[in-house]
């Protein structure tokens, strides 16, 4: 299963904001840390807060954080808001099949927080 570049990006910033729990962070920080765009991450923080994952605040003190606990936000759901187009495409047998991985995937994934992931180290590499 592959995810988009905006789902991993969407939950790289989850995960980055999940350690800094106490105060606002910059997109311009979280592209450093991550070496992302920080335009891709505008749109990225953008449906985050649209989604209630983030708040963002304007003005020079301002910057993202979570919009709820790291615990509460499950990564299933991040998922799903940002892949809208990941069903099978019909209900022929190989769709049956791939719908049934996808389900096993999204199991999984409904298992996890962004607190979960969060307390993983990081990659050395990518």
């Amino acid at each position: 299963m592959r995810l988009t570049a905006f789902t991993e990006y969407s939950l790289r910033v989850l995960v980055y904001l999940a350690r800094y729990p106490d105060r606002f962070v910059t997109i311009k920080d979280i592209a450093a840390a991550e070496g992302i765009s920080a335009n891709h991450l505008m749109k990225v923080a953008q449906h985050l807060g649209a989604a209630g994952d983030v708040l963002t605040l304007r003005g020079p003190r301002g910057g993202l954080r979570l919009g709820r606990p790291a615990e509460a936000i499950r990564v299933g759901d991040v998922v799903r808001r940002t892949e809208p187009n990941m069903g099978p495409a019909d209900d022929h047998v190989v769709g049956r099949m791939i719908g049934e991985a996808q389900a096993a995937f999204m199991a999984v994934l409904d298992g996890l927080s962004v607190a979960d992931l969060a307390v993983q180290p990081r990659a050395m590499t990518r």
